[in-house]
């Protein structure tokens, strides 16, 4: 015989009676109201193909995708090596996945080696994640800064050195414990 009104009949219509305005935009933060302020877009990171092959440094800022190969040093804020990419030389990046073969050192803040990675090199990390499947050779080192100057000397500095000088130890970390050496497969 009677019924009750669904709540949103209800509502609706006490909303329409009653002149209700739209509902309220959900508050943006301080920064971005001011209109002198205008937040740059993080641009698309910079893809290299796999029929793509360079001789010689890239160096970005941004993030870079790598598919094909490289012969040289990569530095960037991160780098993806993919599956089917091959890089010779080193890495040095904020954070560092590697899903293919890098033939060289690895230097960052976050370094990921998947089960597909192939790396034959030393690796100088903040915090580092391995999976099973990952093939390893070579030595890894924990650093506070693994970017800082004393995780690399420059080439030009190291072409600049007499060739009867065969030790330089300036820049060489300080003998700890904790490397790891050998390697290491799992699967």
């Amino acid at each position: 015989m009677f019924s009750k009104p669904k709540i949103s009949d209800t509502a609706s219509s006490s909303d329409a009676t009653k002149g209700a305005t739209p509902p309220a935009k959900p508050a943006t933060s301080g920064a971005s109201s001011d209109p002198g302020f205008q937040a740059k877009p993080k641009p698309s990171p910079s893809l290299l193909s796999n029929d793509l092959t360079i001789k010689g440094n890239l160096i970005t800022s941004g993030d870079i995708q790598i598919e094909g190969t490289i012969e040289g040093d990569v530095r960037a804020h991160l780098v993806t090596v993919g599956e089917t990419a091959t890089i010779k030389g080193e890495i040095a990046a904020d954070d560092v996945v590697v899903n293919g073969r890098v033939i060289g050192r690895l230097r960052g803040l976050k370094v990921r080696l998947t089960a597909t990675a192939r790396v034959e090199g030393d690796i100088v990390h903040k915090t580092i994640a391995i999976e099973s499947g990952a093939q390893f050779e070579g030595t890894v080192q924990r650093q506070e800064d693994p970017l800082g100057d004393s995780g690399s000397r420059p080439a030009a500095a190291a072409a600049a050195r007499p060739k009867t000088d065969t030790r330089d130890t300036r820049d060489a970390p300080p003998l700890t414990g904790g490397a790891v050496s050998g390697k290491a497969t799992s699967g």
